[in-house]
């Protein structure tokens, strides 16, 4: 077993230049809305009018998907430009989408009957009432943090009439040129220095109107839908596993016990008898128990392996590795076995159960001479990587010993990638957030 080198984390930057790339991103996002807020307004309302306007003739319809269409446009440019601000990935809705072969009017009218198009268009409407107030506010602080920290640079060169009066005379400051240049640089260096904070928050204020309206309703359904998937894998995963232990239980454990009932009544009746026989019944009984008792010792670790409890995730796969059928190599980071590395125990119990039935299927389906386990910890994930020589052919269709990888990967959030061309080699991937 070797050790993996975690992943490098990236260099982090200077305070100063975070802060003024973050400054950039947000003057750039509001400042490009006008035009964008702008664009989209003219067209829902030139859309939503001409819509009215031939609604009593059939090209109405049509004029109102392809408004609905062009807000959709718009509202995928803005949720590309949301992370920058938000800090958080892009989320797209799944929109309806017209059935293969579908008429041309149940083409048109697949984007009226998808709720996030409405979204998409209201946005276009009344994102302008954000827009407009959020860069004027950015463009005015701008000017006041340039023009007020410069002003000592060009105070000579603004005229002057007789009977001008500066703010600095009206404040009572005096009428010199110093008391000009030092109120004008005070604003502009108190301009400056809130410049980031005030466009942090215009930004901030359209993109959680876009948010709202383009992604928050589509990342809760999908979050909806990502639970009640990882329920469903979760419910059938335990299935599967319950019914696969009744089944070894009925057809090893059971059986055998059975067996040893019926030697004892045996032996009892011969010990009368043939006391030498009795004898030779209860060594049987003995063997059977023996027996017995290894192969509930082998079902307990389907259920909860000790020393993954007691030892951690790399001495529980080593142990899995070494009493595998086939030849394998593990590869695995000595850390997630420290009491500082170690994993959640559900995250660890799923990332042991996956290997052991990836390798379960290795030693009955695959033909394989060798095998490969590769278990990495990355930033925010787990990745495990199980390769063989085999013949391939493997597949995740419900009833194959795949199809349990996956409900185990699913239930616990993470995705499965199988990766197995006819003639082999097969490569089964599995990522676990942590």
């Amino acid at each position: 077993m070797t050790a993996v080198p975690l992943a490098t984390a990236p260099t982090p930057t200077t305070p100063v230049r975070g802060l003024v790339r973050q400054l950039l991103r947000d003057s750039g996002y509001v400042l490009f809305s006008l035009p964008l807020a702008l664009v989209g307004f003219v067209l829902a309302v030139a859309g939503i009018s001409l819509t009215a306007g031939l609604l009593v003739t059939t090209l109405g319809l049509p004029v109102l998907a392809g408004t609905l269409y062009a807000a959709r446009g718009l509202a995928d440019l803005e949720r590309l430009r949301l992370p920058a601000v938000l800090r958080q990935p892009r989320v797209r809705p799944v929109y309806l989408a017209p059935e293969r072969g579908a008429g041309f009017w149940r083409r048109v009218l697949t984007p009226m009957r998808d709720p996030q198009s409405w979204l998409d268009l209201l946005h276009a409407f009344v994102r302008l009432l954000a827009t407009l107030p959020t860069f004027v506010v950015v463009v005015v602080w701008w000017a006041l943090a340039v023009t007020g920290t410069l002003y000592g640079a060009y105070d000579w060169a603004i005229p002057r009439g007789p009977g001008d009066q500066d703010l600095s005379q009206l404040l009572g400051m005096g009428d010199g040129a110093g008391a000009r240049i030092a109120l004008n640089t005070a604003i502009g260096v108190f301009a400056l220095f809130t410049l980031p904070l005030v466009a942090r928050a215009c930004a901030k204020i359209q993109a959680a109107l876009a948010y709202s309206l383009l992604t928050g309703v589509a990342e809760m359904r999908q979050r909806i839908t990502t639970l009640e998937e990882q329920k469903r894998a979760a419910a059938s995963a335990e299935a599967s596993a319950l019914r696969r232990l009744e089944r070894d239980i009925h057809d090893g454990p059971q059986q055998r016990l059975v067996r040893l009932a019926m030697d004892l009544s045996r032996a009892r009746q011969q010990l009368a008898a043939d006391p030498e026989a009795a004898r030779r019944t209860l060594d049987e009984a003995v063997s059977q128990t023996r027996e017995t008792l290894d192969e509930l010792r082998a079902l307990s670790r389907g259920i909860a392996p000790p020393i993954l409890v007691d030892r951690g995730l790399p001495s529980a796969l080593a142990a899995l590795a070494a009493r595998a059928l086939v030849p394998t190599e593990l590869v695995v980071d000595d850390e997630l076995g420290t009491a500082a590395g170690r994993l959640d125990p559900a995250l660890e119990s799923t990332a042991y159960f996956v290997v052991a039935e990836a390798l379960t299927n290795v030693a009955k389906h695959s033909r394989a001479a060798a095998c490969r386990v590769e278990v990495t910890r990355k930033v925010g994930r787990l990745e495990i990587t199980v390769v063989d020589d085999g013949i391939g052919g493997a597949h995740l269709a419900k009833g194959h010993g795949l199809s349990g990888i996956a409900d185990r990967v699913r239930a616990a959030g993470g995705t499965l990638e199988v990766a197995s061309p006819t003639g082999g080699p097969t490569r089964i991937h599995a990522e676990l957030p942590r």
